[in-house]
């Protein structure tokens, strides 16, 4: 199982995504989602992780397709927003299948989930604990906690979650408040290379279990979050590697006491299903002594490819039909910003014969790329998704 889906990810597209193409030659910049990837991705994340229950992150790409045939896979959904939940509910997920897991809400978004019938909310502070007092009476609460996010290439900053010392008092607060003090989460970085960083949280959070049990307190869930990878430019470990480290954790710092396992996978259900069809705009030099060519495409940070700022996201290219003599290029957007460089410190070589008109592909693109789109800066519209 896990050998035949490492080495789909090894080639450059599937064969549905190649005759897709062939056959219907659609206007780029485009996505093409194979979804036959994701329930390949989604079935062997249950089969190596039985214990957990998957929430999908919806941010990761929403596409209506996607949350249909992974609601029928049997799936549940973390949600940011009001228009995440109504996604939802409107290709037929159940309320009682959803997390709002946003730490940053709007209390009468809180009333409107509650009302609609969602009672598992994230919150990581004080005044977002009183709205949901206020807003959702006897939900289920969980408390997000800062940990460590060395090793992703995405790393997630300090906006999220608080010191595991304040979420102790933040849940006993929590019960105070009539609510239900269910649980801890934290994310340990998105696109995570260091199998090693579950071990930490996961240890905060079973001592967390430990003191508030000193208070009657009983937690039952923890919520791993995601951080598993992609394949892009590099080599990441195989996801029965990452199952693996996170279960000796929880059975390292748990022992025979499991807690509810939930993991919100994204970046790793639908980012190796996309691939991201361009076209080469214009090819130039600018002289100076640097040698390198500017390679500018109709996509780019502004229209999909918003994961290249800082060069942090690494994706595979192809130009197919154009092989041979490579040379070195810088890689840009089409449109009048200058931020709207891909990659000009990373490394990227491309085919001496290329030329204007031709296509590039941009692999593993399924996540973080319609979903990031602007809805029309400079006039270029947002990319299209085709998913099939």
């Amino acid at each position: 199982m896990l050998s035949r889906f490492a080495l789909r990810m090894t080639q450059t597209m599937t064969e549905r995504i190649n005759r897709f193409l062939a056959e219907n030659h659609p206007e780029t910049p485009c996505l093409v989602v194979d979804l036959d990837v994701i329930t390949e991705a989604y079935d062997l994340l249950r089969w190596y992780l039985p214990l957990a229950r998957i929430y999908y992150a919806v941010k990761a790409n929403p596409a209506p397709q996607i949350v249909t045939m992974l609601e029928r896979k049997g799936a549940n959904f973390d949600v940011a927003s009001r228009g995440e939940i109504e996604l939802c509910l409107d290709n037929g997920v159940a309320a009682d299948r959803l997390s709002f897991g946003n730490t940053i809400k709007k209390e009468k978004d809180i009333a409107f989930a509650h009302q609609a019938g969602l009672r598992l909310f994230a919150f990581d502070s004080a005044p977002e604990l009183d709205k949901l007092a206020r807003a959702a009476p006897g939900a289920r609460v969980f408390c997000r906690i800062l940990v460590s996010c060395d090793g992703a290439e995405w790393p997630l900053s300090r906006k999220f979650g608080c010191a595991p010392e304040m979420a102790v008092e933040l849940l006993r607060r929590a019960r105070d408040l009539g609510l239900d003090p269910y649980g801890v989460s934290f994310h340990v970085g998105s696109q995570q290379t260091d199998l090693g960083q579950w071990d930490g949280a996961i240890g905060s959070a079973a001592r967390m279990f430990s003191l508030l049990a000193e208070v009657d307190i009983e937690l039952r869930m923890v919520n791993i979050g995601g951080g598993f990878p992609a394949h892009y430019h590099g080599d990441v470990p195989a996801i029965d590697l990452y199952t693996r480290a996170v279960m000796a954790a929880i059975t390292r710092h748990f022992g025979n006491h499991l807690p509810e396992i939930i993991i919100e996978p994204g970046r790793s259900l639908v980012g190796d299903a996309g691939i991201i069809q361009s076209e080469v705009v214009l090819i130039s030099e600018k002289g100076g002594g640097d040698g390198r060519r500017w390679v500018y495409l109709d996509v780019g940070k502004f229209n999909g490819l918003a994961e290249t700022m800082d060069e942090s996201i690494k994706y595979r290219i192809t130009t197919p039909g154009r092989n041979g003599v490579s040379g070195p290029v810088i890689l840009a957007g089409p449109t009048c910003d200058s931020a709207d460089i891909l990659y000009e410190r990373t490394e990227y070589r491309l085919p001496l014969g290329l030329e204007v008109g031709d296509r590039v592909e941009i692999l593993s693109t399924g996540a973080y790329t319609a979903s990031y789109a602007s809805v029309g800066f400079n006039g270029f519209s947002p990319i299209r998704t085709y998913c099939i």
